[in-house]
């Protein structure tokens, strides 16, 4: 089973005992999930210091320790604290917080070793059980590749020291349930998947590429991160967006090139050695591909009439005017895509900390803006069924979070021969929050 979940627009939200609070009452944390995926927006201000200069990483630190706390019960676990020190978040004259070192103490298996190959099984057990089994990881020529996928690792797997206020980690991975896969952060958008730490032995080719579609197409507060691993023999993308936002008319149009645009320049690099193997390079490549995140397509109609049918809850009549769904069925984006049925209210925008669309409480036209499912969760691929398709009721943002829940056939070897997983599964989650599932 997985998993699947999107955040948006807290930056204001850091975590704290009240945000804690709403984060446990608001997520729906499955226990029979197998993988959980979690993607925030605007984790981050969208200023001029994040996205020109160096992004914070410090924020995304503390959410990875409430990740924790929320899918290992590590409140009632031993944890150890970071000894505090003052924030220097905003100051480019101290050290920042390294994510990297920071995800680590979630990790139950190195990095290292999770983009390893397994193709076989001899090349897993081999890896499984020889520490020192690795192969380098080849970068190609015009990838957008993560930083931290193939620069040195020999500090990640070393203990944090970092001095960071208010981040707890582990002080042993024994008790836990889910262990860290992935997380990265670009800007405002963060990223992390986590699985049961019985399946991590499981996974390889691990990599991590982001594309930025902002300022002029080239900077980081628009984008997308995407995931690809390997999971057995199933291969697995979770693709991660926020893309171009807009109310005016011709504005779906950006969205769709920012689609078409995050398909065709995704690139994961060469990473496994096996002769004739078919590690996906492109994301449609994959065979269980999961897009989540605020795609930003709007409802077209005006504000007054997309308030009657709200306030009529005909869901039908208001999704179809959605724009993704216009553009979809006209085949200009997401074409083969699939998208579980709607029986929710539009998750944007809300005025903060309230139940109050924000346009109810604004006169002027031009900065009102209409209700809209701007966070979706949309799977490509087959083996995936959709079992649950909903939104969280959280407040401290101008958006609700959407999750998914789905069963994913996996394939596996035993012995020469391949067969399917019929009777696990592996929950995957998504919300924009996410959920993973897969059969055994």
């Amino acid at each position: 089973m997985d998993r699947r979940g999107t955040f948006d627009d807290i930056a204001e939200a850091q975590p704290n005992s009240a945000v804690e609070s709403l984060f446990f009452n608001s997520v729906p944390m499955t226990s029979g999930c197998n993988v959980q995926s979690f993607r925030f927006q605007e984790i981050v201000p969208l200023n001029a210091g994040n996205v020109l200069v160096i992004e914070d990483n410090e924020p995304a630190g503390r959410w990875l320790t409430l990740i924790n706390k929320s899918l290992n019960k590590s409140h009632s676990v031993s944890s150890r604290r970071i000894r505090s020190a003052p924030s220097f978040s905003n100051s480019l004259f101290f050290q920042k917080p390294s994510l990297k070192k920071i995800s680590n103490n979630f990790r139950t298996e190195s990095k290292r070793r999770l983009k390893m190959c397994n193709c076989t099984p001899e090349l897993e057990l081999e890896r499984k059980y020889n520490k020192e089994f690795c192969f380098p990881c080849q970068q190609s020529n015009n990838v957008t590749v993560s930083e931290d996928d193939f620069s040195s690792e020999e500090d990640e797997d070393g203990p944090s020291n970092l001095e960071m206020t208010g981040i707890s980690t582990p002080s042993s991975t024994t008790q836990m349930k889910f262990s860290l896969v992935a997380s990265k952060q670009m800007v405002g958008i963060f990223v992390t998947v986590w699985m049961r730490k019985e399946l991590v032995q499981h996974v390889g080719h691990l990599r991590i590429t982001s594309i930025s579609r902002g300022i002029m197409g080239y900077l980081g507060n628009k984008g997308c991160i995407s995931v690809s691993m390997s999971f057995h023999r199933t291969s697995f993308c979770f693709v991660c967006s926020h893309l171009a936002s807009g109310e005016k008319e011709g504005d779906e149009l950006r969205r769709n090139l920012d689609v078409i645009e995050i398909l065709k320049n995704t690139q994961f690099p060469k990473i496994c050695r096996t002769p004739g193997s078919s590690v996906p390079e492109k994301i449609l490549d994959h065979g269980r591909v999961i897009w989540l995140g605020d795609l930003n397509y709007r409802i077209a109609l005006s504000y007054l009439d997309t308030r009657k049918l709200l306030e009529q809850n005909d869901w039908d009549a208001l999704f179809d005017k959605d724009q993704l769904k216009i553009e979809k069925d006209a085949g200009r984006v997401f074409k083969g895509w699939q998208e579980g049925k709607i029986y929710f209210a539009p998750t944007y925008k809300y005025s903060y900390n309230s139940d109050t669309y924000a346009g109810d409480c604004i006169k002027t036209k031009n900065k009102r803006r209409t209700p809209a499912w701007c966070d979706r969760i949309l799977w490509h691929g087959t083996g995936i069924q959709q079992l649950s398709y909903i939104r969280g009721e959280s407040r401290f943002s101008d958006h609700r979070p959407v999750c998914a829940m789905f069963s994913v056939d996996v394939e596996v070897n035993k012995g020469s021969s391949r067969r399917k997983l019929s009777g696990s599964n592996m929950k995957v989650g998504i919300e924009e929050l996410w959920p993973l599932t897969s059969r055994w």
